[in-house]
């Protein structure tokens, strides 16, 4: 976990706590990280987490149910800190892009298991799937403010804001197809090297 510079707790949005599931969703998590939505069954969920099919309908209406309740966690969670780490960054543009780039490579790290089954958002029915895409467009909206306010700065140098923004979020979105707990960079060196790369895409040539 990071600190601040004068050595005090870090904020809220850098900060990185064990993920809590209910046993069922936590089953679901497992079985839809190993098999897909489509290749996961509610009885193999059941059988996960010990409890009988019609138990596991009590909580939740469908499989359906167990997907949605998983990615609105985590995209919800991504969009909080994210607008946080905004919030944070005052009127510096290259403070906040560098905040908020970290905020969601911090989550996409730190929860990489769960983040990973953001894929899976393709087989939801349409109105779920435009509660996730609202949720998405809302943290792109974040980042292209922010690259759109350091153009008018003079802070960034680009020509296409939309297209830059899309690339950054693109490159922050992959992270879970490699990254492992186990390998050598852990949830703040990856974020580091991330908002590095990020502001290296907005700065000025020279």
């Amino acid at each position: 976990m990071g600190t601040r510079a004068d050595g005090g707790p870090p904020p809220e949005w850098r900060r990185l706590e064990p993920l809590e599931l209910t046993p069922i969703l936590d089953a679901a998590l497992d079985a839809f990280y190993d098999k897909g939505f489509h290749g996961s069954s509610v009885r193999d969920i059941a059988r996960r987490v010990g409890v009988t099919v019609p138990a596991l309908y009590y909580h939740y209406e469908n499989k359906e149910g167990l997907l949605v309740a998983l990615i609105e966690l985590g995209t919800g969670d991504v969009l909080a800190r994210a607008r946080s780490a905004n919030e944070a960054g005052g009127d510096d543009p290259a403070v906040r892009l560098t905040n908020v780039v970290s905020a969601i490579v911090l989550r996409m790290t730190d929860r990489a298991r769960l983040a990973a089954i953001e894929g899976e958002a393709r087989y939801l029915t349409s109105d779920n799937f435009e509660r996730y895409r609202a949720v998405r467009k809302d943290i792109e909206t974040i980042v292209l403010d922010i690259v759109r306010d350091g153009v008018d700065a003079g802070t960034f140098d680009i020509e296409d804001p939309a297209e830059t923004t899309r690339a950054i979020l693109g490159m922050c979105q992959a992270i879970p197809r490699w990254y492992h707990a186990e390998g050598e960079l852990g949830p703040e060196a990856v974020a580091a090297k991330y908002a590095a790369i990020a502001a290296k895409m907005v700065a000025p040539a020279g």
